[in-house]
């Protein structure tokens, strides 16, 4: 396998690694976990993590870019565009040119990048089945731009587990740790570290199916839990990313955390 010594990864809330706790009050997530499996396969990294909840795709641009470009990656890994989906307001034509340009400056900086479609959220969020031309458009939008950059892509969206809703949290926008953890698995496959493969893509045990009764209580308790405070901070143009900052601004070695069974956040 190839040797990385410089880790970069730029994004929003997946980024950061929402829901996946790293039992001290932070997030772990699949990059602290891709981290962790470069970590121990070579025997250090110097990891960044630029990620930052609620960000959409320019701002990554904007923002996470220059850092990132400055911190001379060899591995970056980026994924933007879902908060871009989910807006009032959707313009692909940006969003698509702003992804491309992102990976483009990256791996005409020396980086290997890696990035990752988005799955269907139709089985995760049954009352956001409008979502799904988004999300399609998005993901062949980031095809496209790996095609033209060579940036690497893990598609998602290609595998059905991905929409399992045991992988994800129970706001139905970010993974859990189980998802969390597949995803890492998938990306390490991807770059070809020892002891992977594809068997992150494996369904998990099938399951009864709920009564109908079940599924609304469980949709009417997930409005009122999730989804009614998320339309009411967007309708006052606030971001779940106000007051926030990168959990790792700075190249820094990465440090095996035996308590989380990952990195150091």
């Amino acid at each position: 396998m190839r040797r990385f010594e410089r880790y970069v990864a730029i994004g929003d809330s997946s980024t950061e690694g929402l829901d996946d706790p790293d039992g001290n009050g932070g997030y772990r997530g699949w990059a602290n976990r891709l981290a962790e499996r470069l970590a121990a396969a070579q025997g250090s990294l110097l990891y960044a993590n630029l990620g930052v909840r609620g960000r959409r795709t320019r701002r990554i641009l904007d923002e996470q870019l220059p850092l990132a470009l400055a911190m001379r990656p060899d591995l970056a890994t980026i994924f933007a565009g879902t908060n871009d989906v989910t807006s009032r307001r959707f313009d692909l034509a940006p969003v698509a040119a702003d992804l491309e340009a992102i990976q483009r400056a990256l791996v005409e900086s020396g980086a290997t990048v890696l990035t990752f479609t988005l799955p269907d959220l139709g089985p995760v969020m049954p009352l956001a089945r409008g979502l799904a031309p988004r999300v399609a458009a998005l993901n062949d939008a980031t095809r496209v731009a790996c095609a033209r950059t060579g940036a690497l892509l893990v598609d998602f969206a290609a595998h059905p587990v991905a929409s399992d809703p045991r992988l994800w949290s129970d706001d139905r926008l970010h993974a859990n740790a189980a998802g969390h953890a597949r995803m890492a698995a998938a990306l390490a496959h991807a770059l070809g570290l020892p002891d992977t493969d594809g068997s992150w893509g494996e369904p998990l045990p099938a399951l009864p199916a709920p009564s109908a009764g079940a599924r609304i209580a469980t949709e009417l308790r997930w409005v009122g839990r999730h989804l009614l405070p998320w339309l009411w901070q967007h309708a006052r143009g606030r971001s779940s990313g106000d007051g926030h900052s990168p959990k790792r601004p700075t190249l820094a070695p990465y440090e095996m955390c035996h308590h989380c069974e990952g990195g150091a956040q």
